[in-house]
């Protein structure tokens, strides 16, 4: 068990260095997000109506947004190891497929945190007044990480499928996606109708609901779902989803020779 867990934290600190060492993409991964945040708030968010300040109804599709840019720099670090000879010297070594994987999903994870706390700061700037306690705090950015967690691991499994970087680097259109067509920036009972039911039931939306009724100090579900029930199942989604690609992403590292 140790020698897993000291390669996962190698693999994880390798990972995190060529995230230092990639200074485009870090400050991609930053601003892109902020710039999306004033945005919405300055230009469009005197025109809508939430039923609430708009800051404290957005920030948290955002901080989803900017994990999604996240994960799909995940993907392209993964085909690049895969295509550019780092898994084959790591083959001869006694070094497991989970492992080299994980580095990336961990070093992910950290990399968000950051992210997400910059988001934070400029949405705080911008007026954003949350009314969490320290509990609800936790269980938030606990949220934000089991996000982050399963969509990285499905952008390794697509790292490890594609055979090129522009291919991985597609993925990013995948999930810049998913958080418009939720109520990341508007509420759903605000589309059409045959986009709401998406809309409700694919995984960002409980997840935003959860994140931001945490943060307002009272967890609301969405379209009137009880309180706690749309938090069970924003984790039933990203617990479910992790475990899912996680191994798909294991099996395929195997595959792949």
């Amino acid at each position: 068990m140790s020698h897993v867990l000291s390669d996962v934290s190698t693999m994880t600190t390798r990972g995190l260095r060529l995230v230092s060492r990639d200074a485009d993409a870090m400050i991609t991964a930053v601003v892109l997000p902020v710039i999306i945040l004033l945005m919405f708030v300055l230009v469009f968010g005197g025109a809508l109506d939430t039923g609430t300040e708009y800051i404290n109804y957005v920030t948290p599709g955002v901080i989803l947004l900017a994990a999604g840019f996240g994960a799909a720099n995940t993907a392209m670090a993964v085909e690049r190891d895969m295509s550019g000879g780092m898994v084959d010297r790591l083959r001869s070594m006694p070094v497991s497929s989970w492992t080299v994987l994980s580095g990336h999903v961990v070093a992910s994870l950290v990399k968000n945190l950051v992210t997400t706390a910059i988001v934070f700061g400029v949405s705080i700037l911008l007026g954003f007044r949350p009314a969490a306690t320290a509990l609800e705090w936790l269980a938030a950015v606990g949220m934000i990480l089991l996000f982050v967690g399963w969509i990285t691991w499905l952008a390794a499994f697509v790292g490890v499928l594609v055979r090129s970087p522009d291919a991985a680097g597609g993925f990013s259109f995948f999930v810049m996606f998913l958080p418009y067509v939720s109520s990341a920036f508007v509420p759903v009972d605000t589309l059409p109708g045959w986009l709401r039911g998406f809309a409700e039931h694919q995984p960002v939306t409980p997840v935003i609901e959860t994140v931001r009724g945490l943060l307002a100090g009272d967890v609301a579900g969405a379209g009137g779902t009880a309180p706690g029930d749309v938090a069970a199942l924003a984790i039933t989604w990203c617990v479910g989803l992790g475990l899912v690609f996680a191994v798909a992403a294991g099996v395929a590292f195997r595959a792949r020779r």
